[in-house]
């Protein structure tokens, strides 16, 4: 009972994570349930494999990453992240600022999923260290990978801006 009482918690405190993986994998309120219900099994079935040699976040991030990844195998969909969600918005939005922010988010909804991965843990200030080790890459991997992201993100953002 001790060990899931300490799942439970260490769920409950690390459970943004799991919420950024499903917002940026799924459009379906539903599907984004599934997901997390998903992910939230999967971790407990692998629990007695954490060791503690990384901080939980980073191995529940690998865990919510490769379950989102395996999800959409088994469901045969293709990914379209936050596209549609995000584009009627923009046109309603005053600020400029929110435009920009939005279309940032769109572009980073259209990258492949491991690219998508990569930025999210980027933006979540993880070290290129610890991203490597959850992405299962190497850190110079990530650092070229994310020079090149950070400028097609850019003008994708641009582009989508304004669109």
């Amino acid at each position: 009972m001790h060990q899931q009482q300490e799942f439970t918690s260490l769920i409950t405190k690390h459970q943004k994570i799991i919420y950024k993986v499903c917002n940026l994998y799924v459009e379906d309120k539903t599907d984004r349930q599934d997901l997390f219900q998903e992910i939230c099994l999967q971790a407990w079935k692998s629990y007695h494999l954490f060791r503690g040699d990384a901080q939980f976040s980073t191995w529940l991030y690998r865990i919510a990453l490769n379950t989102a990844i395996t999800f959409f195998k088994k469901e045969k969909k293709q990914v379209q992240a936050i596209y549609n969600e995000v584009l009627p918005e923009l046109r309603n939005v005053e600020d400029e600022r929110e435009e920009q922010f939005k279309a940032m988010y769109t572009a980073i909804g259209n990258l492949n999923k491991i690219d998508k991965a990569l930025v999210m843990l980027y933006l979540e200030d993880y070290s290129y260290i610890e991203i490597s080790e959850t992405l299962g890459i190497t850190p110079n991997n990530v650092a070229v990978k994310m020079n090149r992201l950070k400028l097609k993100l850019k003008e994708e953002a641009e582009k989508n801006f304004k669109q």
